[in-house]
């Protein structure tokens, strides 16, 4: 598994583009006193799967040889990275098996059935259903998807990076969700390969810090995993993603589900904008970091906007 250059991210920009428009980056008074600084929040709620995946699931599947997309691809997935493979088999017509964890978001369920792809509902949690993938996918010779060892993938994600330092190109410090870590490591590898200045900050839920702790320790651990927002349900670091964040992320930070649920409301409430709670942690951290952050051009990436109908209502009890 070698890491993606610069050069693969530019051309999984022209892959990508025949399929995705670029994503908006905008900066909301609302949220610049919030958090005590000038932010930028980079929509991908704005992709047609509400969520940033899309652009690794289009680009691996773009170069998938001919023999592998005839035989099928499986994957596992909580539900956003689900959406990017189900939603770019379709595009490429090629069968796709997904497996979700007992409980799964009923919201992306629905989705990914939607888009055509076949839901298999296999363990509690996540690790679960992705080794029950990897050995159907042996049973049956067929590709496994991994949601983060995979260069393209990564590749893809890395985009948005892009189109940041692009749009803005005197950010001073990217926010990012990790879950498996492709949005936060191709955040890694373009900001390293233009030569900016800027500090890449992970954001995890505290109640699975898997990520943030192999992070920490230099070497892949493996955590207890209670959170509530599914696109951060990981209970161990991955080796791909890893590597680079352990040469790469300036800094990394915890944040609780209150703090996320807090950063929902914030979101709905002050720009009317609908995200999950992966995609509000960025707000959350920020919060929290707000006398580091100060005075500095800060971008937040708003990773998914699939919130769940039943956190939906929970929140508006509790907040409204």
């Amino acid at each position: 598994m070698s890491r993606p250059t610069l050069g693969d991210v530019l051309e999984a920009r022209k892959t990508i583009a025949a399929f995705l428009s670029r994503t908006p980056l905008y900066s909301y008074p609302q949220i610049n006193r919030l958090v005590g600084t000038e932010v930028y929040i980079k929509h991908e709620d704005h992709q047609p799967t509400r969520s940033f995946k899309v652009r690794g699931g289009i680009n691996f599947l773009a170069h998938l040889s001919p023999e592998m997309r005839k035989k099928g691809v499986i994957t596992a997935s909580t539900g956003n990275h689900a959406l990017s493979i189900a939603y770019a088999c379709r595009l490429f017509a090629v069968e796709a098996t997904i497996v979700m964890p007992q409980g799964a978001n009923p919201v992306k369920v629905m989705a990914v059935e939607n888009l055509g792809a076949k839901v298999v509902f296999y363990g509690k949690i996540f690790e679960e259903a992705k080794e029950f993938a990897e050995r159907v996918a042996a049973e049956k010779g067929i590709r496994f998807i991994h949601p983060a060892n995979e260069p393209w993938l990564i590749a893809g994600v890395a985009t948005y990076a892009l189109e940041i330092f692009e749009d803005q190109p005197q950010i001073e410090a990217i926010i990012v969700p990790v879950g498996g870590g492709s949005g936060a490591s191709g955040c890694c590898l373009v900001k390293e390969a233009l030569g900016k200045r800027a500090k890449v900050i992970g954001v995890q839920a505290a109640k699975a810090p898997a990520a943030y702790l192999s992070w920490k320790e230099k070497k892949i651990v493996t955590a207890s995993m209670a959170t509530v927002a599914e696109g951060l349900q990981t209970k161990m670091g991955y080796e791909l993603t890893q590597s680079i964040l352990w040469d790469l992320l300036d800094d990394f930070i915890l944040v609780t589900d209150e703090e996320m649920e807090e950063s929902i409301w914030l979101y709905l409430e002050n720009i009317r904008t609908l995200t999950e709670h992966a995609g509000a942690s960025p707000l959350a951290a920020a919060l929290k970091m707000k006398d580091q952050l100060k005075g500095r051009k800060i971008a937040l990436i708003l990773s998914g906007g699939n919130l769940s109908p039943n956190s939906l209502r929970h929140l508006l009890l509790k907040f409204s």
